[in-house]
Parts: C-alpha cells; structure tokens; sequence
C-alpha cells in the first residue's frame, strides 16, 4: 500500500527543470556572505579611487554565485535523489564550474585591494603560511579534488548524504571547497603559488588537471555496479529509464561538463601568460632606452658634421670621386 500511495515528482522536461527551484538555507547563507563581502571590497576600493573590472565581477556573481545557487537550488536539487544524473550534474558543477567563475573573479587580490594595510598583511600571510602553501601545491591540490570525486562516488559517502540532510549539505561546501583549492591559486594575481610555477607551468598543470578531471566521470559512465543503486533502486519513480543507464548519463554529464571546463580555464591561463610577457617586454624596452640614452656634456660646442666616405678614406675610387667633384 506505501508503494501504491507513494507520490512521485513528474518527468523532467527542460520546462520542469528550469521552472522549478525549492530554497536552500545553508546555500543562500553562503552565496550571501561571499556576495555581500566581495561587493563590500569593490566598493571599498572604489571610494579609495581604485577601479575594478566589471568583467571579474561579472564572472564572480554568475558564473560563480550562479553556479551555487542553481547547483543547490534548481531543478537539478528537486531531482537529486529521484535519479543519479542531476546529482551528478550538481557536484561536478560545485566542484569545477563554481570555483572557476569564483576564481575569475579573484577574491583574493580583491581582499588585498580593499582591506587596510594591516588587513591585505594578514592576507597575504595567510596565503604564504605553511597549511595553506601545502593544501593549494599545485599537484596536492589536484590530487585533493580527484579523490574528493571518486571518495563520493566509490564510498559510502554519497549514498549516505542522499539521506542525511546535513551531510548532503556538508558534501556540497567540501566539492566547492576542493575546486577551489586548485583555481583560485592559479588564477589570483596574488603570489600565491611557488616562484617556479611560472604561467607555462600554470598551463601545463591546468592541462594535467583538466585530464584529471575527467577520470571521475569516464569511471562513473562505465563503472558496472550501482552507485548508491539501492537507494535510486528504491526511489526509481515509474517514468524512470533504466537505472543504470541513467548512471551512464550521469557519468557522461561529468564527462562533458568536465572537458567543457578545462578548455576556458587553459585559454584564461594563456591569456594571463600572453599579458605577462607583453608586461614584461615594456619593462625590459623602457630600461634599455634609459640605459642607451646618450648623456649631453655639460658644455657641448657645436655638433660636428659627418664628412662623406670619399672624403675621409683612402684609395682609388675615393680619389676618382674627390676630382670629379672638383672638377664639376
């Protein structure tokens, strides 16, 4: 009789999904706090007669924030624990969509820019402390966010937060968390990355992390047993398709969203490596036109005027030229 009262959400369509969202508290709370902090330090810096690009604030709001509230609040929620794949759509976009529009934004320089002297210090030793220094090293933190995916998938974590509320909500902050491990360092205009991860090395590893990031998806499209199976197998409403074949939807979702990703975040890198060394070619052309800058003597008669090769040189030739011109 339970199963027979059971009362199931409609068939996703693109409509359903789009037009249906249900609140998130925690969520909000967060989108809140990083909203409102980073509107606080542009207009901070604003009012000190600093600028700050629209574009990273753009970034920031939409596709970071953005990407939060849509991830936990949408449609995508509503479905979560009815079928595999919007739930594997939502980590992988916490994991790797959120942190990158975050990161485009660069909070981190934003903070520096807007908080007192004393303030941006402590940023900045926090940046360089040993915790953080270990936790954001390049390889460390691809690895972090490689096993926080298969860690979700391949243990009991995932179908457990499926029925704790909590949890699901703990797993959300700990995707988004190790994401942004990895982008916020590489693309903050702070120094926070060793000296030797110079922006061909950024790129190179960005090109490592963007295969990386597609092992989670390719093993969960052609992984043979259920992940959390019983639970979806126990919630499949009766329109469902087949529940494995909607983990292979799932895992190519991830897949395609993962690869999507990569590819703006090497072009943003390039980008910044292009920009470096336009800079620093500027910098090396102004020091060599002072250094080359003939210096005037204090008292300089008048300028000498350069005599023709055939007036100063010897020879036949030279001679021939000095009696035709005599001559003439």
């Amino acid at each position: 009789m339970s199963e027979l009262s059971a009362v199931y959400l409609p068939e996703p369509t693109v409509g359903r999904l789009l037009g249906t969202w249900q609140p998130d508290g925690p969520a909000l709370l967060l989108v809140a706090v990083l909203g409102g902090l980073y509107a606080w330090g542009v207009v901070r810096v604003r009012r000190r007669g600093g600028t700050w690009p629209p574009a990273r604030l753009a970034a920031f709001v939409l596709l970071g924030l953005g990407t939060i509230v849509v991830a936990t609040m949408s449609g995508l929620a509503v479905y979560d624990r009815e079928l595999f794949w919007p739930a594997a759509v939502q980590n992988v976009g916490l994991d790797l969509l959120a942190p990158l529009g975050l990161a485009l934004g660069d909070p981190l320089r934003l903070a520096v820019e807007a908080l007192p002297e004393g303030g941006a210090g402590r940023v900045r030793r926090a940046l360089t402390g040993r915790l953080v220094r270990l936790l954001t090293f390049p390889l460390v933190s691809t690895v972090l966010v490689l096993a926080t995916e298969l860690t979700v998938y391949f243990t009991p974590y995932f179908a457990t937060a499926l029925r704790v509320g909590w949890l699901h909500e703990l797993m959300y902050l700990h995707l988004l968390a190790a994401g942004c491990l990895f982008v916020l360092p590489v693309l903050t205009r702070e120094q926070a990355l060793p000296a030797w991860c110079t922006h061909p090395v950024r790129a190179a590893l960005v090109f490592l992390d963007g295969i990386v990031d597609a092992l989670p998806g390719l093993v969960v499209m052609t992984h043979g047993t259920l992940i959390a199976g019983a639970w979806y197998l126990h919630h499949a409403p009766p329109w469902s398709v087949d529940v494995h074949h909607d983990q292979q939807v799932g895992g190519g979702a991830m897949l395609g969203i993962s690869e999507l990703v990569a590819l703006p975040f090497l072009l943003v890198v390039l980008a910044q490596w292009v920009r470096a060394e336009r800079a620093q070619t500027a910098v090396l052309d102004r020091r060599l036109d002072g250094e080359l800058a003939p210096v005037a003597p204090a008292a300089q008669g008048p300028a000498e005027l350069v005599r023709p090769w055939w007036e100063t040189e010897g020879g036949e030739v030279a001679e021939r030229v000095r009696r035709q011109g005599r001559g003439g």
